[in-house]
């Protein structure tokens, strides 16, 4: 199966993880009545969202180029990476109002047990489902699925932060832990949120690959620095999980042109064995 069947599948996997999670969180939330646990409800829901939204990209992504779209349509996965991260700074400032309003009107606590066990079974299933995520997304180089991966660690985090109030509260009966770790949950998801918005937005705007990206090609190209004369105007992109490459080689005017574009594959090839998903574009330059 190919990278786009890996990824579909993967994706629905986290669709089908959160839609049972969402179901258990918001009973255990009513039972108890709960402000945390409510919570963590609405950041599933936002993490169910994120996954149909993840999962429509990468079918999406995959598609070939066209007519109408010559570099492909891999910044649909960018695009999904910036409406996942807004989702996540919504669900935050949910979860930060509903939390001060319980702490200007308290309620006590109800059941304590069903909720100690949805939280602990959730941070159980979003720590495999997200190692299952990132996984496929380091393979693919998927920014959609790393960001769903993202949610989901996030997810494993405050599930356990609000399962261990729920068992404080429980034996002490401070039921303010209950608004306040919310309240703290609330401040892990912007976090979240914000890193993910510009990991992905970036690439919108054509920032360039990372510097260590850059410093591998420059090191590709120098291994036939006895072949060339130089190489300069490097400029790098990426697009999904896509990484463009282009740049001008000196070349001694004596190569025939066959010579110089059997270089040129020679570059390209060694080029895609140290970066995966490569379109490398190279200009040719007669020395003098």
């Amino acid at each position: 199966m190919g990278d786009s069947g890996i990824k579909t599948r993967t994706a629905i996997l986290s669709v089908v993880s959160n839609s049972v999670l969402i179901l258990l969180k918001v009973i255990a939330g009513i039972l108890s009545g709960s402000v945390s646990i409510i919570s963590e409800a609405i950041h599933s829901a936002m993490d169910l969202l994120a996954a149909i939204i993840a999962f429509f990209s990468v079918k999406i992504s995959a598609k070939p180029a066209d007519r109408d779209h010559p570099y492909g349509h891999g910044k649909v996965e960018n695009i999904s990476g910036v409406i996942e991260g807004l989702l996540i700074l919504v669900a935050a400032v949910i979860i930060i109002w509903e939390a001060i309003k319980k702490i200007i009107n308290p309620t006590q606590i109800g059941e304590t047990n069903i909720a100690l066990l949805v939280m602990f079974i959730s941070a159980a299933v979003n720590f495999f489902v997200s190692k299952r995520l990132y996984k496929v997304a380091k393979e693919s180089d998927s920014v959609a699925l790393e960001a769903d991966a993202l949610h989901l660690k996030t997810d494993v985090y405050t599930s356990l932060g609000v399962g261990v109030s729920m068992g404080l509260i429980k034996f002490t009966g401070i039921w303010i832990l209950d608004p306040i770790v919310a309240i703290l949950v609330a401040l892990l998801i912007l976090k979240e949120a914000i890193s993910l918005i510009w990991n992905a937005y970036c690439p919108l705007l054509d920032t360039k690959l990372s510097d260590s990206d850059e410093e591998k090609i420059r090191n590709v190209i120098n291994e036939y620095k006895n072949e060339i004369i130089d190489f300069h105007e490097l400029r790098t992109r990426k697009s999904g999980s896509i990484k463009y490459i282009d740049f001008h080689m000196t070349v001694n005017k004596d190569l025939s042109v066959e010579q110089s574009h059997q270089l040129s594959d020679k570059i390209e090839s060694d080029l895609e064995r140290v970066l995966k998903n490569t379109n490398v574009s190279i200009h040719i330059e007669p020395g003098t």
